[in-house]
């Protein structure tokens, strides 16, 4: 097993390395709005790392900035970086915070209309985070049965929109399964963070489900 503090004090490190370093090489090679990504990716890892490990309260911290660090990259982005808007909701939501404000972000950046499927799925996460289940039903449709986005995720997506508790447990599940076979993961940091963030949307609605344990779940 990782020692998910240890890890989390290694994200740390990259972070501060890389918040020292920030701007002192801002060209077309490494551009500012790229160095505000790695940190919020390295925060993000931090804070991935600390839930592991129990560490709520720390865990929250990090994954804040994280939110902020890629709210703050997205000035500058190039077109489609919507991975910019879904990490900073995820990392809100897991932090256990409203995460309203990037959603709306989200939205207004025109997610909901992206041609993307990782735009949709922005957009998607934006408006169930809103409350505004009845759009978020049909734009989560179109990711399912796609070839470029994972059904399993479409599948919990739609059947939180639609307020489904049998769909969305079967399709949470899946998710779940399937992280549980991956071992590629942003930040080489092994958990199943999408699995965490449907079930706190699905507990807002009282759907969320018990899962059984795993080595990508906080104990």
């Amino acid at each position: 097993m990782p020692n998910w503090s240890e890890r989390a004090d290694a994200a740390a490190a990259r972070y501060r390395d890389g918040e020292a370093r920030v701007g002192r090489n801002d060209d077309e090679t490494d551009p500012r709005q790229r160095q505000l990504t790695r940190l919020g990716n390295a925060a993000w890892a931090a804070g991935l790392c600390l839930l592991m490990a129990g560490r709520r309260d720390d865990a929250a911290v990090w994954l804040r900035l994280a939110a902020g660090r890629y709210r703050e990259s997205w000035q500058d982005a190039p077109p489609d970086s919507w991975g910019r808007p879904i990490g900073a909701i995820k990392a809100l939501l897991l932090a256990g915070d409203d995460a309203a404000e990037a959603a709306g972000w989200a939205l207004e950046a025109g997610a909901a209309e992206a041609g993307s499927p990782i735009g949709r799925y922005a957009g998607t996460l934006a408006l169930l985070v809103l409350g505004r289940d009845a759009e978020a039903g049909p734009l989560a449709a179109t990711l399912e049965r796609r070839d470029d986005f994972p059904p399993d995720v479409a599948a919990a997506l739609a059947a939180l929109a639609g307020g489904d508790g049998a769909a969305y447990a079967a399709a949470v599940a899946a998710v779940l399964r399937s992280f549980e076979a991956r071992d590629e993961f942003l930040e080489d940091v092994a958990v199943a963070d999408t699995v965490m963030v449907l079930q706190r949307l699905a507990a807002e609605r009282g759907l969320a489900v018990e899962l059984p344990p795993s080595v990508r779940l906080p104990g």
